[in-house]
């Protein structure tokens, strides 16, 4: 396995080394590869979290050590038990997509260790499957989903195509949209990860006779999908709803491709929240890019720690405690999405938005339409135990 530099978060501001720190964290995410933008994100969110913080998470001085987990599920748990037991962290943050998050699951569970996945949350880890100390900081995969199945009933659109890719979280936006969508859904087809062409697929919606086009396309895939949906002419004659698709991390690459899509989404730079402009203004400043969802969430996760950590006065090596303090820590944030807490499952409830992608003169920009479901709880909560 190939091990990146551990980086000392607290060196930009003091000369404490690695051997002194207080608190560990280990990140690992897909940082290469046609989502590497989705981990990239992520961290550097994480990152200026934690440089904002001065360092420390409730005085603690912190290292993180961060991996690339290549979205492949069996790095991932190598990853995940090096962090455990040979860096002995306090915190495991990132954990990759769904997939890679499922197969380090084991390892994590038996060492009670925190886990806070920033870009994940899939629904046997929701339901029956729920453990104590993994969280998800960003969202129960069908959310951002179901709020646009709710969107495309508000609509009154009455005929709808999905695609997704086949995995964990593919099956799971697919589901989340049926669950609230209540028309007629032409056909639903699930594709390679990673797949770059979908010329076929496309000529199938062509097709299909449908009133509007629902999918979940993450990262290189989203930009591929969605450049190829506007070449073959569609954008302007259906309606393409998405999830995880166009965002801060692809419409840089999309720009006017993307125009006029719709977008559910737990947040965006459009939202009008306490502290967002702030959150957005210093991530721009910092990496010359406007951030996306992803930052935002690991830049939420940043402060939980830090009150998750001043709740137990540093004395995270009680696990037990230190994974009630995190639960308990959800009340207290101030997330730049919004209403935020852990559901009794650990998975967020909170607002899933409808964002549009528009034309302002040369820029493109989102608008915030509407609020499809309002601090929403995920379905599976009532399966789970382990409360």
């Amino acid at each position: 396995m190939k091990h990146s530099l551990s980086l000392i978060a607290a060196a930009v501001l003091s000369t404490t080394t690695a051997a002194f720190a207080d608190f560990k964290v280990g990140f690992s995410a897909p940082l290469s590869g046609p989502v590497a933008a989705i981990g990239q994100d992520q961290y550097d969110g994480f990152m200026l979290g934690l440089e904002r913080l001065n360092g420390k998470f409730g005085g603690q001085v912190v290292t993180v050590f961060k991996e690339d987990d290549q979205l492949k599920p069996e790095l991932g748990n190598q990853i995940a038990r090096k962090f455990i037991d040979r860096d002995k962290v306090d915190a495991l943050v990132g954990l990759g997509f769904s997939n890679v998050l499922m197969a380090s699951l084991p390892r994590i569970v038996e060492s009670g260790t925190v886990a806070l996945a920033t870009n994940a949350g899939p629904s046997p880890l929701a339901g029956a499957g729920c453990v104590p100390n993994v969280f998800s900081m960003a969202w129960q995969n069908d959310g951002s989903a179901e709020a646009m199945g709710k969107y495309a009933m508000d609509a009154g659109y009455k005929k709808v195509f999905l695609l997704a890719p086949n995995y964990q979280a593919g099956k799971d936006y697919i589901a989340g949209f049926k669950r609230f969508y209540k028309g007629q859904v032409v056909d639903e087809i699930y594709t390679q990860v990673n797949q770059p062409d979908y010329s076929a697929e496309i000529a199938q919606v062509q097709a299909a006779g449908a009133d509007a086009v629902f999918v979940f396309y993450p990262g290189g895939m989203g930009i591929n999908f969605v450049k190829q949906f506007s070449q073959a002419g569609l954008m302007k004659k259906l309606p393409l709803l998405s999830a995880f698709t166009v965002d801060g991390t692809t419409l840089p690459s999309l720009r006017d491709a993307a125009v006029g899509s719709v977008s559910g989404a737990m947040w965006d730079v459009a939202l009008k929240t306490p502290g967002n402009d702030e959150f957005v203004a210093a991530f721009s400043k910092k990496y010359g890019r406007v951030p996306s969802l992803y930052a935002a969430v690991a830049y939420d996760t940043a402060n939980l720690l830090d009150i998750a950590v001043k709740k137990v006065n540093g004395k995270t090596d009680n696990k037990e405690a230190f994974v009630a303090a995190v639960k308990a820590a959800s009340v207290e944030l101030k997330s730049v999405r919004g209403p935020f807490k852990f559901g009794s499952n650990n998975m967020p409830v909170q607002n899933y938005y409808a964002f549009q992608t528009v034309k302002e003169g040369a820029s493109i920009t989102v608008k915030q339409l509407s609020t499809p479901l309002a601090q929403h709880p995920d379905v599976y909560a009532t399966l789970c135990k382990a409360k």
